[in-house]
């Protein structure tokens, strides 16, 4: 028996509806990704599959005694106390003074347990720790009173990377069924057994992972539109059929009037896939080529340093990743950068013709009090990109927002309309230098890639700070690394290049003209004897030969890695095909590994 099974289930809240006669099956140990747009039903489903809303019609089947934990996008406001306090409320409620000694210390025994899985502080206090780690939080308190079925609405929010690989991991040797909405796809890449779509009220299940889903995906949205398009022309004979008038009324033709019906009645019913997200960014100004050069720079908060002694220079057309833990300052830089906050120590110098456009991860700057049009109008009917003047209502549109939506206040808009509409905001300015402080956030995967190749075609400067490890990968020409402690460093590419180059020796990155020869190391006696020398060791012909040849080879080796570094920072660089890309970064740890054996030998023959 399936641990939980929807039969012909439906539900809506006015308009089209959410689930329109669904079937599921979720089984025991099933790892299921919930994918569909934003707006689609994915949360209600999962508070359906919760107990926490009851469909209107259909039925919910449970196996008995079937425990569910349930991770909602935002966590719950008003939570206050110790970490453990907190926990404990996970546990079902119990009067204290009916529970004997030995079930009080199971369950204190359980809160501990969870405690240390997830690497909690007993004692801290919640209110005070960051969103990721309260997310974290709540996620212990479902886990503390053992689940059978785990259901996470966009866990890897608010998590920085170091996080989303633990909970990857965590998740991988949990033994329990899991249910799980993301945008992160390589987190979805990792961990799903079956991905289930809902899309248009409808239920698709893809018992295979999140590759193999796109390329099925594909075939079945071509087939869906030729025969949409097919049925469309039928109809659309018929109708000119029709308003030929006597011919269609007379008796022998009424079958045929009675079939036009029926195609009306059908088209009335069908729900079209909505269209994709249409973004642009008007970049009327073209900035200089120095965007902006800071020049050891060092800036502390309180006993905590942000940013210690660095330096970098971003030059127009840049796409710079910023990543780090939570906490570690990441803002923070960026608002040094921008010349919001003075460095204590060191300067920062601004380009000429700067035009500047920054998403707030907070979304601060929407105002809750107005609507999703006076949000993005600001008094306006109109608005002009790139020379062009748009209505303003048809680039809301463009967003995906309806003409009933664009009235709606702020307060009724999810999560990912939410960015939509801070996108839409920010991107009626002209920007030559766009600043993303995590705009992935919430957005349904299909906006993402949107996104994502709007920005790839972006010919400003971007500096982004995100969490997400495939759009890093897709976009940025370098990344900026804070480790928490101040240090900042810079590797070039994305996620997975800075991960090949951090299990490389470090040294790889080192200009070669600065690495010398090793000293060899001299022994206890050696050291002893100051004025004495050791007598060096005739070398063969061959050694002789082989140490002539050593400088020229080094030389080599030296002007490859430099032509291959150079050809590295060029922002097109990383347009190029993976393996492309992949083949460059593997031949410079290959020609570092050269030297490095080159200097040693160099070195050994010298004697």
């Amino acid at each position: 028996m399936a641990l939980i099974s929807l039969q012909d289930v439906s539900l809506g809240f006015g308009g089209p509806r959410l689930l329109d006669d669904v079937n599921l099956q979720i089984e025991r140990g099933d790892r299921i990704g919930l994918l569909g747009r934003n707006g689609m039903g994915k949360s209600t489903l999962l508070k359906l599959l919760n107990g926490d809303i009851l469909p209107h019609s259909g039925n919910v089947a449970r196996q008995q005694n079937t425990r569910a934990a349930y991770l909602p996008q935002e966590v719950p406001q008003g939570l206050n106390g110790r970490i453990a306090d907190i926990l404990a409320t996970g546990l079902e409620e119990v009067d204290s003074s009916k529970l004997d000694d030995e079930q009080k210390w199971q369950r204190q025994h359980q809160v501990d347990k969870v405690i240390s899985l997830m690497d909690l502080d007993a004692d801290a206090r919640f209110e005070v720790l960051s969103a990721g780690l309260k997310r974290r939080v709540f996620l212990a308190r479902g886990l503390v009173r053992n689940p059978d079925l785990l259901l996470l609405d966009e866990p890897t929010n608010h998590l920085d990377i170091k996080a989303i690989d633990w909970l990857e991991d965590f998740l991988k040797r949990w033994g329990g069924t899991l249910v799980f909405v993301t945008h992160d796809r390589v987190f979805l890449q990792k961990l799903t057994t079956r991905i289930v779509e809902l899309d248009r009220g409808q239920l698709y299940d893809w018992d295979c992972n999140y590759s193999t889903f796109l390329q099925r995906k594909e075939a079945i949205l071509s087939a869906e539109q030729a025969q949409n398009a097919t049925f469309d022309k039928k109809l659309a004979q018929e109708e000119a059929w029709i308003r030929q008038g006597i011919e269609a009324r007379r008796t022998r033709n009424e079958g045929r009037v009675r079939a036009l019906k029926k195609l009306r009645q059908a088209r009335s019913e069908r729900r079209d896939l909505l269209g994709k997200v249409k973004m642009q960014i008007g970049t009327e100004n073209r900035s200089g080529r120095l965007v902006l050069e800071a020049e050891n720079i060092s800036y502390s908060y309180d006993d905590k340093i942000i940013v210690r002694d660095f330096s970098t220079t971003i030059q127009r057309g840049d796409k710079i990743g910023i990543i780090g833990p939570n906490g570690s300052g990441k803002t923070t830089l960026l608002r040094v950068l921008l010349g919001e906050i003075q460095p204590q120590q060191g300067e920062v110098r601004h380009g000429t013709n700067l035009d500047i456009v920054y998403f707030d991860q907070l979304r601060s700057q929407l105002d809750e009090s107005k609507s999703v049009l006076d949000n993005v109008g600001e008094g306006r009917d109109t608005i002009t990109i790139n020379g062009r003047s748009r209505n303003l209502m048809g680039y809301l549109e463009d967003f995906l927002f309806t003409r009933d939506r664009v009235r709606a206040p702020i307060s009724a808009l999810s999560g990912g309309e939410r960015n939509r509409l801070l996108l839409a905001r920010l991107f009626a300015r002209p920007a030559n230098l766009l600043i993303l402080d995590e705009p992935t956030n919430d957005l349904d995967i299909e906006t993402l890639e949107v996104l994502e190749d709007l920005l790839l075609d972006y010919e400003g400067t971007l500096l982004l700070v995100s969490h997400d490890r495939a759009f890093l990968n897709n976009l940025v020409t370098s990344t900026l690394i804070m480790d928490g402690s101040g240090d900042v460093k810079e590797y070039v590419g994305g996620y997975d290049d800075w991960q090949k180059q951090v299990d490389a020796t470090p040294a790889s990155l080192v200009p070669a003209l600065q690495v010398k020869p090793p000293k060899v190391a001299q022994s206890p006696q050696t050291e002893s004897k100051a004025d004495s020398k050791p007598a060096a060791r005739k070398l063969s012909y061959n050694e002789k030969r082989e140490l002539e040849e050593l400088p020229k080879r080094i030389q080599m080796l030296e002007e490859e890695q430099h032509q291959l570094t150079v050809k590295m920072e060029a922002p097109s660089f990383y347009q190029q095909e993976g393996a492309i890309i992949t083949q460059a970064v593997n031949r410079l740890q290959e020609i570092h590994e050269e030297l490095s054996r080159a200097y040693h030998r160099w070195s050994e023959l010298e004697g």
